[in-house]
């Protein structure tokens, strides 16, 4: 995973943009978190099974963003999202919103892995852990 870039397809709904058609900027957030949760379940994981079986739930810890363009209203849009470091408790991921090969938006997340009682952070489960560090 850490070698690969998972990739998400978005089209730009009415909803996300103001009266100019333009997105905007807090619903750049959601896309990138849609991307997440998809590159999540590709691995064959469900975020709901994760926190009623293993008791886990990720959450975002830090993001930088950068936007480049404006999104508008009615594109068809890519997230590319790649895993850049994996550890103990936190993932890393680039992420990027795409036009083709124009890059719109661009933020590095860091999600961490917390219990789901009591929010204090835990250990990655191995078996995703696993998943995630294999190229």
């Amino acid at each position: 995973m850490t070698d690969q870039t998972f990739s998400w397809p978005i089209r730009i709904y009415y909803e996300s943009t103001d009266a100019g058609g333009v997105v905007y900027h807090a619903e750049y957030l959601k896309f990138f978190e849609r991307a997440r949760t998809e590159c999540l379940r590709s691995l064959g994981f469900e975020q709901r099974e994760l926190r009623e079986r293993e008791g886990v739930v990720f959450v975002v810890r830090s993001m930088q963003i950068k936007y480049v363009q404006p999104a508008r209203f009615d594109e068809m849009l890519e997230v590319a999202s790649k895993l850049v470091e994996v550890g103990r408790c936190r993932l890393v991921f680039e992420q990027k919103l795409l036009r083709g090969s124009d890059i719109l938006t661009d933020a590095t997340v860091e999600v961490v892995s917390v219990d789901s009682t009591s929010f204090k952070p835990v250990a990655i489960p191995a078996l995703i852990r696993e998943k995630m560090e294999t190229p």
